[in-house]
């Protein structure tokens, strides 16, 4: 606790945004915790070693005595030998000390990293929604490195540094306490520039971890297929280079800016300190002269000062180095406090074995404010969105018995993706209840449900690695043939077999070396090895041509043989068979019947599907 305390009294100073807390140390400490043993080994070679660093002036003092007594040649040989072997002690140890010091660093990274990650993983999909890639990522990078920055060599340069300043002190009073008096007059020097510069520091550190961020939000954006097509069909490659080049100029200027500020700061005490030697040189050599001071102890005491005026230049520099390491650590717990919407109850089950039901039990959803599920440094805006809690679904009640097909059709924004992600329990209802099987979600384990629930979206998502890769994402302990014969089934076999890699072709971001057919064909068959009970369809055809989604709707037939199906289209042609057809406007089910029996009513079903079908006229002018 000593060294976390003397680093809380180093930063404890006003901040632009906020002082640092307890509470803020503490948190890092319990990250140190599982490595304490390491951490007090650490710490006890860091005291080892700066007792040593102080021990070798006192013996270059006592090599002078004797060189000055002329008596005792074999006294001066046996001091430099003792001062030899110290020099190689304190060498071995920092080699030690440095090993235990790197280890503690990375393990910081690796737990710091996996923690947010984990966390990440477990935020509802508005917080993807909101947030900017570069912005997380950034955290999970540079805010990590700099955090571990303060286990590294920040907490080693504090302790050493300041056993080195107390030991010192001892050893000069007790040599003379009036020289001592003397050299501590220029330390008012070294404390109050530091209680200035680090806050200063602190904050352009915080704004060029800003900058970083958002730049590196532009690249992933613009780096991307889409984002890099969007850039080059709206001609803007000149204004994103000049936005990029002003946050870097940005990010460049502060660089300099805080590099000249420490540079002017410890280029100042380093004077200090020079002009104290200089005195206990004079001072000193006065007393010697007059016989009441020994000329080793004036070499000591100026050797000495070097010990003492380097740990306080070093402790003022490390009040900047601790401060930029709580900014990091501060906007990592910034994401880890915001805690996820969604999480097991500890006495969840798993989804009932053998066919599965679904049931929507009059539910009522909103999506959340952004305050819930957002920040607004990943944002990067001064404000959160204060819109929300806004209800988009209404009352909607329906059961799909097992192996039955039921579509869900009506206008853009009626809500149909809304119920198709409270299905797979991507957000919780605000009233009502969602079941499978008869279970609410809410009781289902996330792993029970996500091997029970499979959902095809309209984006076919991919990632950018083999189509191994991306299958087995679905099953990673499945076999190869298991992998051919979903392809089969998606009708992508004779594709994949004759691609130059096969099952090892890369498809590229987002899938994009494919064409969209064949994206959504490839997730069908991802769907396929997943083996789910219930299979959900949003939309999956909406952006295809006709021979695409001809392809497409055989491999989804092909999935929906025997499985619970519930399909959400835009396209009527593509439900005409369900066993249940649901009209939802509004966030509410306007309508329910077979095709035939909503064709008959005459509502909004008959007006859908009459707009869809009917002759389209005749352009009298057009796009030439």
């Amino acid at each position: 606790m000593t060294a976390w305390s003397s680093m809380y009294s180093a930063i404890h100073a006003n901040d632009d945004r906020r002082p640092f807390s307890r509470q803020t140390l503490s948190r890092i400490g319990r990250f140190a915790l599982p490595h304490r043993r390491r951490l007090v080994q650490f710490l006890a070679l860091s005291v080892l070693t700066s007792a040593l660093a102080v021990a070798t002036p006192v013996l270059a003092g006592q090599v002078i005595n004797a060189i000055v007594a002329g008596n005792d040649t074999g006294l001066i040989i046996r001091l430099a030998l003792v001062i030899a072997l110290i020099a190689v002690i304190a060498a071995a140890l920092g080699l030690v000390e440095r090993w235990l010091s790197a280890g503690l660093g990375e393990d910081l990274i690796l737990s710091l990293r996996t923690t947010v990650f984990d966390h990440v993983q477990k935020m509802p999909i508005a917080f993807f929604t909101r947030t900017r890639t570069g912005a997380l990522v950034s955290r999970l990078n540079s805010d990590v490195m700099g955090a571990q920055r303060a286990f590294s060599n920040t907490l080693s340069g504090v302790v050493g540094n300041l056993v080195t300043l107390v030991l010192t002190l001892v050893v000069m009073i007790g040599i003379s306490w009036q020289i001592t008096l003397l050299a501590l007059v220029l330390l008012p020097v070294f404390v109050i520039p530091a209680r200035r510069i680090g806050a200063r520091l602190a904050k352009l550190q915080r704004e060029a971890a800003n900058h970083n961020a958002t730049m590196s939000t532009q690249m992933t954006e613009r780096f991307s297929a889409p984002g890099a097509t969007l850039v080059k069909l709206f001609g803007r490659p000149d204004l994103e280079s000049a936005e990029f080049a002003a946050r870097a100029g940005r990010v460049r200027d502060i660089g300099v800016r805080t590099a000249m500020v420490q540079s002017a700061f410890v280029t100042s005490l380093t004077l200090v300190s020079a002009l104290a030697l200089a005195l206990v040189y004079g001072l000193g050599g006065f007393y010697a002269v007059r016989g009441q001071l020994d000329a080793g102890a004036v070499v000591a005491l100026a050797l000495l000062l070097t010990r003492l005026y380097s740990p306080l230049t070093a402790l003022a520099g490390a009040r900047v180095d601790v401060m930029s390491a709580l900014v990091s650590f501060e906007r990592v717990f910034e994401v880890l406090d915001l805690a996820p919407l969604i999480e097991d109850r500890p006495d969840a089950g798993e989804v009932p074995a053998g066919p599965v039901s679904v049931e929507f039990d009059d539910v009522t959803f909103a999506y959340p404010a952004a305050d819930k599920v957002s920040l607004a440094s990943l944002e990067e805006v001064a404000v959160l969105d204060s819109r929300g809690g806004v209800d988009v679904l209404h009352g909607v009640s329906f059961r799909v018995e097992p192996g039955q097909l039921v579509a869900i059709v009506g206008s853009s924004g009626a809500g149909k993706s809304t119920i198709a992600q409270l299905m797979p329990r991507l957000y919780d209802v605000d009233s009502g209840a969602v079941r499978l099987g008869g279970v609410d979600v809410r009781d289902l384990t996330a792993a029970s449900i996500r091997g029970a629930v499979g959902l095809v979206t309209q984006d076919g998502h991919l990632f950018h690695e083999s189509i191994r890769s991306n299958l087995m994402l679905a099953r990673p302990g499945a076999v190869e043939e298991e992998l051919w014969e979903v392809l089969r089934r998606a009708r992508l076999a004779d594709l994949v077999l004759a691609l130059p890699e096969g099952l090892d072709t890369v498809v590229g971001e987002r899938g994009y070396r494919l064409s969209g057919g064949e994206r959504q064909r490839l997730t069908i068959a991802r769907l396929l090895l997943a083996r789910p009970r219930v299979v959900l369809l949003d939309e999956a055809t909406a952006h295809l041509d006709s021979t695409s989604e001809a392809a497409v709707q055989e491999a989804l037939t092909e999935a929906l043989i025997g499985r619970t199906a519930i399909v959400i289209a835009h396209r009527l042609s593509t439900v005409r068979a369900a066993d249940l057809i649901l009209v939802v406007e509004a966030g509410r089910i306007i309508e329910r019947g077979t095709h035939d029996e909503l064709l008959a009513v005459g509502g909004r079903y008959h007006e859908l599907y009459r707009t869809q079908f009917a002759q389209p006229a005749v352009p009298t002018s057009g796009l030439g």
